[in-house]
C-alpha cells in the first residue's frame, strides 16, 4: 500500500471495509449485483465494478459529509480514504465542485494537525486537477503554508494564482507580519498595490503595524496618503493603527491630532497614544490620558496599568507607582508579573519594607515567586530595605544564580557599606566561573572609596582597562572618577576625567564633588560652568555638589547665585538637601540670621542633620541663643545619632544650661543611645587597620601614641587650632559637684 492516502488503491479491499464508506439504504445489494463481492476479490477495482451500474449521486454526497465529519474531529486517515473514494467517482462525471469541496475540507486538518506531506501532496492534486486559481482553495493553501511559516510557498501560491481579491494579498500580509517579518509584508503590500488590486480596510492595519515596527515613518505617510485619497469607510481599526504608527515612529504630535480628530475612541486608541508618550518619555502627557481614560469610565488593560505604575516609577513617583496596584486589584484586575516587578522596584528605593512584603505574598499566591525576575527583584528589594538576611537567605535558595542575582546582592552590601561581606560574596562568584558585568563593578567600585580601599579601587581600574568591551560603558568610568575624587585623588579623578572622549551630568557631578572635599571651590565652580556651557544640564545632585563645595570653601556669594538660580535658569527644584548646603553656607560663613530664616521660609521640615548643623555653628560663632533655640528643635525629634546629642551637650555646656545638660543625658540613657568611639582608617603597607580612639589593644600602642603626639604637636606650631568637643562625663561632672555645694 502506498505511504500517502492520498493516492489509496482500492484493489484488494473486502467488502465490508467498503461498506463502511457506503450508507445503509444501499447495502441492499439486488439478486443481479451479487458480483460485486466476486469482482472485489477478484481484484477488480471500486472504479471497474461501479462501471457495470449507474452512479448515484447521493453517494458522493453522502462521503463528502463522512469526509468532512472525519477532517472536523481530527481523523485524517479516514478523512484522505474517503477523499480517495470521491476521486474513484470523478471518471463518471462527479461534478467538478465536489471535488473542490472535499479538497477544501481536507486541507483545514492538514494545518491542524501539522500534515505536511500530505498538504503537499493535496497541492499536488490541485494544480494537476486544473482547480490552483481557485479562489477558495487559494486561500486555503495560504493559510495551509502559514501554518508552517513556509512564506516562500505561500507566496509562490498567490502569484501562480494571479489572483485579484485583496482577501488572498491580506492573509499573506498577516502572516508577514505575525512572524515578525516586517520587510516581506511591506514588500507584499507594494507588491499588491502594483498588481492594481485596491487595498481595504484589513490590508492597512497590518501594513501600518509593519511600518511602527519598521520605524519606517515614510511608508507609513505613504500608506497614510493612500488611506485618505481610498473611497472607504471610516475604520475605528485603520484610525488606531495609524495612531499607533505614528506613536511608534517617534511623531507623537501627529499621533495626538489624529487621537483628537478621532470621531469614535475605544480602549485600543487610548491605549496607543499612552504608550506613545511613555516610548518618548513624556510622562505628563501620559498620565493626563490615563486621567481621562479614567473619568470617561474607559475599561482598562493590565497593560495600560502597568505602563503607568512604572511611568511613576520612572519618573521616581514611587508612592504613586505603588498606590496604583491596589488600585488596579479593585478595578478586577489581577496583579501580574511585570505589575510585581514595579511595585518590588518602587518599594527597593522608598525603603518600604512593609509593602515589599506585602507584595512579595501576593508574589507567592500568584505563583510568580519562583520567576527568576521576580527572585532577583525580591533580594534587591529585601537588601535595599536592609533586610540583608532574608535578602542573603533569597539568594542562597536560588538554585541557578545568574550574573544579576549576584549583582543585586552585591549591590546590596554596598549600599549599606558592609565592605567585608561585599568583597566576600565578589569573591565567591569569581571562583564560581560568573564573570562580572559594568553594573558588578558599578556597584562595588563606591565601596572601595568609603572604606578608603584605593589600591582594591585600581584593581578594578586595571580590569576595566584590560577588557575593551567596557568602553562604552560611561558608567563605569564615571565610577571611577568618583572613586578617585571621594578617596581624595582629585588629580587622578581630573586626569581620568580628561581623557574621556563622552562625559555627562554624572561625570562632572563626580568631579565636582571631589573638589569641594578638598576645599577647592573655585575649581569646582569652574567646572560647573564648563558644564553648562556645554550644554549639560545639571540634576538635582549636581547642584549639592556645587553648593557644598562653596559652603566648604566660603564661597557664600557664589553660593547664593548659583542657589537662585537653580530653579529660574537651571530648571531644577530646590529639594530639603540643596536648602540643608544653604543652612551649612551661611552657618560656616557665620551669617546666623540668614540660615536661620532659610530654615523658617523653606517647604520642607527640618531634618535632624540641618538643626545639628545650625547647632555646631552656633558653638563655633559663641551665638548661644540660637544654639538653644535649635537643640530644642533636635530634642524634640528624639534622632538616634549618638553624635547629635554630643552637639546639643556641647552647647548647653557653653551656655551653663546644666539642667538641660542633665535632660540630654537622661534622655539617652532612656533612648539607649551611646556614643561610638571614633575610629580611624591607617594604611600599614599590608592594608588598612581600623584604630579606635584610645585604643592601646594595638601590639605597637607603645609607637603609635608618642608619633600621634608629634605630630600633634607640629599641627600646633603650624597654627592649627584643635577644638575640642567638651566631654560629656566631665561636664556632668562638674554640674552634680555643683548641686552638692549648693546645698
Amino acid at each position: 500500500m502506498p505511504s500517502s492516502p492520498c493516492y489509496l488503491r482500492l484493489r484488494g479491499l473486502s467488502i465490508s471495509k467498503i461498506q463502511k464508506f457506503i450508507p445503509k439504504k444501499w447495502k441492499r445489494i439486488k439478486p443481479e449485483d451479487k458480483n460485486l463481492s466476486n469482482l472485489c476479490n477478484s481484484g477488480e477495482t471500486l472504479l471497474e465494478t461501479s462501471g457495470t451500474r449507474q452512479r448515484d449521486d447521493s453517494m458522493v454526497d453522502s462521503l463528502l459529509t463522512s469526509l468532512k465529519d472525519f477532517a472536523s474531529k481530527g481523523h485524517l486517515f479516514q478523512a484522505f480514504r474517503t477523499f480517495s473514494l470521491i476521486r474513484c467517482q470523478s471518471s463518471f462525471g462527479v461534478a467538478r465542485d465536489k471535488i473542490l469541496c472535499a479538497t477544501s475540507f481536507l486541507l483545514i486538518p492538514c494545518s491542524d494537525l501539522k500534515s505536511l506531506s500530505e498538504g503537499r501532496q493535496l497541492h499536488a492534486f490541485v494544480i494537476s486537477s486544473g482547480l490552483d486559481k481557485h479562489p477558495i482553495l487559494v486561500r486555503k493553501l495560504i493559510s495551509f503554508y502559514s501554518a508552517f511559516n513556509l512564506l516562500v510557498d505561500a507566496h509562490l501560491v498567490i502569484e501562480t494564482s494571479e489572483s485579484l481579491h485583496p482577501l488572498h494579498w491580506n492573509l499573506l500580509i498577516s502572516t508577514y507580519v505575525r512572524n515578525g517579518l516586517w520587510q516581506g509584508a511591506l514588500s507584499t503590500y507594494r507588491q499588491m498595490v502594483n498588481a492594481g488590486i485596491r487595498p481595504d480596510n484589513f490590508t492597512y492595519p497590518s501594513v501600518l503595524k509593519a511600518c511602527g515596527q519598521e520605524l519606517n515613518l515614510d511608508f507609513g505617510r505613504e500608506v497614510h496618503k493612500s488611506i485618505d485619497a481610498s473611497c472607504l469607510d471610516w475604520c475605528l481599526f485603520v484610525q488606531n493603527a495609524l495612531v499607533l504608527m505614528y506613536a511608534r515612529c517617534g511623531e507623537v504630535d501627529d499621533a495626538r491630532k489624529l487621537f483628537d480628530e478621532m470621531p469614535e475612541k475605544d480602549a485600543v486608541s487610548w491605549n496607543s497614544m499612552i504608550s506613545g508618550y511613555a516610548c518618548k518619555g513624556r510622562w505628563g502627557e501620559a498620565f493626563e490620558l490615563f486621567k481621562s481614560m479614567r473619568m470617561q469610565g474607559i475599561e482598562l488593560n493590565i497593560i495600560t496599568w502597568n505602563t503607568i505604575a512604572g511611568g511613576c516609577l520612572k519618573t521616581g513617583n514611587y508612592k504613586g507607582a505603588v498606590e496604583l496596584l491596589p488600585q488596579m486589584m479593585t478595578s478586577g484586575i489581577h496583579m501580574d508579573s511585570v505589575a510585581v516587578l514595579i511595585g518590588l522596584g518602587a518599594c527597593s528605593h522608598m525603603c518600604s519594607l512593609i509593602l515589599g512584603k506585602e507584595i512579595h505574598c501576593v508574589a507567592i499566591r500568584s505563583h510568580f515567586s519562583g520567576l527568576h525576575n521576580v527572585q532577583n527583584a525580591l533580594i534587591n528589594m529585601y537588601a535595599r530595605c536592609k533586610d540583608l538576611r532574608h535578602a542573603h537567605n533569597l539568594f542562597l535558595s536560588l538554585e541557578a544564580k545568574s550574573i544579576i542575582s549576584w549583582n543585586s546582592i552585591i549591590s546590596g552590601y554596598t549600599h549599606w557599606d558592609f565592605s567585608e561581606e561585599a568583597s566576600f560574596l565578589f569573591r565567591k562568584m569569581l571562583f564560581s566561573g560568573i564573570e562580572p558585568n559594568y553594573v558588578t563593578i558599578a556597584s562595588i567600585l563606591p565601596l572601595c572609596a568609603r572604606v578608603a580601599n584605593l589600591q582594591h579601587g585600581k584593581e578594578f581600574h586595571c580590569y576595566i582597562i584590560r577588557r575593551v568591551w567596557f568602553n562604552d560603558y560611561l558608567l563605569l568610568w564615571n565610577s571611577l572618577v568618583d572613586m578617585y575624587a571621594r578617596s581624595g585623588k582629585v588629580f587622578l579623578a581630573r586626569r581620568l576625567f580628561d581623557m574621556l572622549s563622552k562625559k555627562d551630568e554624572v561625570t562632572y557631578t563626580s568631579l565636582i564633588a571631589g573638589y569641594g572635599i578638598q576645599g577647592e571651590g573655585q575649581a569646582a565652580i569652574k567646572l560647573f560652568e564648563e558644564m553648562i556651557r556645554f550644554q549639560i544640564k545639571p540634576d538635582h545632585v549636581t547642584m549639592v555638589a556645587i553648593l557644598s563645595a562653596c559652603s566648604h570653601s566660603g564661597l557664600v556669594t557664589q553660593g547664593q547665585m548659583l542657589f537662585e538660580k537653580m530653579l529660574a535658569v537651571y530648571g531644577v527644584i530646590p529639594r530639603l538637601e540643596h536648602y540643608a548646603c544653604m543652612v551649612d553656607l551661611f552657618g560656616r560663613a557665620g551669617l546666623l540670621k540668614k540660615a536661620e530664616e532659610i530654615i523658617r521660609r523653606m517647604p520642607y521640615h527640618p531634618s535632624p542633620a540641618m538643626w545639628a548643623t545650625l547647632i555646631g555653628a552656633c558653638r563655633i560663632h559663641g551665638n548661644t541663643e540660637m544654639g538653644e533655640w535649635a537643640a530644642e528643635k533636635l530634642l524634640e525629634m528624639r534622632p538616634g545619632n549618638s553624635g547629635y546629642y554630643v552637639l546639643i551637650a556641647n552647647i548647653y555646656a557653653s551656655a551653663g544650661c546644666w539642667n538641660k545638660l542633665a535632660r540630654v543625658r537622661t534622655l539617652m540613657r532612656d533612648l539607649g543611645v551611646t556614643k561610638a568611639p571614633g575610629c580611624a582608617w591607617v594604611d600599614a603597607g599590608a592594608g588598612f587597620s581600623p584604630f579606635l580612639v584610645e585604643d592601646t589593644s594595638n601590639s605597637q600602642a607603645n609607637e603609635i601614641y608618642p608619633l600621634l603626639g608629634g605630630l600633634t604637636k607640629q599641627m600646633k606650631d603650624a597654627g592649627y587650632v584643635v577644638a575640642e568637643d567638651l566631654d560629656l562625663d566631665d561636664e556632668f561632672e562638674e554640674y552634680n559637684e555643683q548641686l552638692l555645694l549648693a546645698k
